[in-house]
């Protein structure tokens, strides 16, 4: 432990590692949050959209459907996990080619790809347009922006160079301002406190503050040499699952996610294995003072059966703030940097990821999605 608070204690060792400045870029957070809402409340919705023969009218949805793979789709499982006590209109999260039955013309459908490249999204695009579904889309150019330009599809173009993940405040508000042009305006005045949370923890978590004052540094203290474990419930699902992407992404180790109630009906099982292999595990539990009693009582019984006996570590990590969202994003931050701290630790660049360049490019000399995709958009506005 103390070796690895001396090296996220020098600076110069920081950035002789973080080569491409994740740290710093990691610290615009609440900047680009700020920016992400003034450049969303400049997008303007049709009432109606004329698309060769077919007329799509925009009026308040009957089901809201993000399209969007790894970091694009981030935004959209928090803003799932985030209104889901609060929306009378089911949202869900599409990680695929091809859309859901259910999808039609009173389905507000937002189309998510930093890139603009992404193939399952663009496929989903398409789809959604043929189906006469409200689309909008959001990106920083690529072919989803030229997508958009010649259906004159509601497009917010999004500032581009960033890695996909560190651009989750461009790809998470832009959405919050979309359901509000919608009049679904439920607890939508919880970013106020949700920015100013974020920037009251920077000042905590930046590199200059030592290993014994920083929340994050001393979670990537911990969890060095083991395997994270991350265990939400409810609106936390969507923030394990972000903080488990950003320990593979950053700190570049295998990582996994789980949700309370449903782990206790399997994933506890796991834990009566041989301790050699469990001891490997570092347990990240997200908490919240106000968490339900069914919750807590749950998290408490499951530390002591089983995590307590065989886990390498038990962590906690509890949010700031008063309000749910500035409570997930708090969380949100908080593990975010410490997956950053944690690639330092290992001596690791953590803005590279190699493997997932070299899948897309293997996948690109397969098949070129973008020429069928294009030619699908063509005969479309020919109908």
């Amino acid at each position: 432990m103390t070796e690895t608070k001396i090296m996220l204690d020098d600076i110069q060792a920081i950035k002789s590692i973080d080569r491409m400045n994740m740290c710093g870029i990691q610290l615009k957070f609440p900047d680009n949050a700020e920016d992400a809402i003034k450049r969303a409340e400049t997008l303007r919705i049709p009432k109606s959209l004329k698309i060769g023969k077919y007329i799509i009218h925009y009026r308040q949805p009957e089901k809201i459907l993000i399209l969007g793979m790894g970091g694009s789709a981030i935004g959209g499982e928090l803003l799932r996990g985030w209104l889901k006590k609060y929306s009378p209109i089911p949202i869900e999260v599409n990680h695929d080619y091809h859309l859901p039955a259910y999808a039609d013309a009173n389905t507000l459908v937002v189309a998510v790809s930093y890139s603009g490249n992404t193939e399952e999204t663009l496929s989903g695009f398409v789809e959604a347009v043929s189906r006469k579904c409200m689309v909008v889309g959001i990106s920083s150019g690529g072919v989803l922006e030229k997508f958009c330009q010649s259906l004159r599809v509601p497009f917010l173009k999004l500032p581009g160079g960033m890695p996909p993940r560190i651009a989750l405040p461009y790809l998470f508000f832009p959405l919050v301002l979309i359901l509000k042009k919608f009049g679904i305006a439920s607890k939508m005045n919880e970013t106020r406190e949700a920015l100013l949370v974020l920037r009251q923890l920077r000042e905590e978590i930046k590199p200059e503050i030592p290993t014994s004052q920083n929340p994050s540094k001393q979670l990537a203290s911990q969890l060095y040499g083991g395997i994270p474990i991350i265990y939400g419930f409810r609106e936390y699902d969507g923030v394990a699952m972000r903080i488990k992407t950003q320990f593979n992404e950053n700190a570049k180790i295998p990582a996994k996610y789980e949700a309370f109630p449903e782990l206790n009906h399997n994933e506890t099982v796991g834990w009566e294995g041989p301790k050699k292999l469990t001891k490997l595990f570092n347990v990240i539990l997200l908490r919240d003072p106000s968490e339900p009693p069914e919750i807590r009582t749950r998290i408490e019984i499951t530390k002591k059966l089983a995590l307590k006996r065989k886990a390498g570590k038990i962590l906690e990590i509890y949010p700031r703030g008063k309000t749910t969202l500035a409570k997930m994003l708090s969380t949100i931050y908080i593990g975010d940097s410490a997956s950053i701290y944690l690639a330092i630790l290992y001596g690791i660049d953590p803005t590279p990821v190699e493997i997932v360049n070299k899948i897309k490019h293997e996948l690109k000399k397969k098949i070129d999605v973008t020429t069928p995709l294009s030619q699908q958009v063509k005969a479309f506005l020919k109908k």
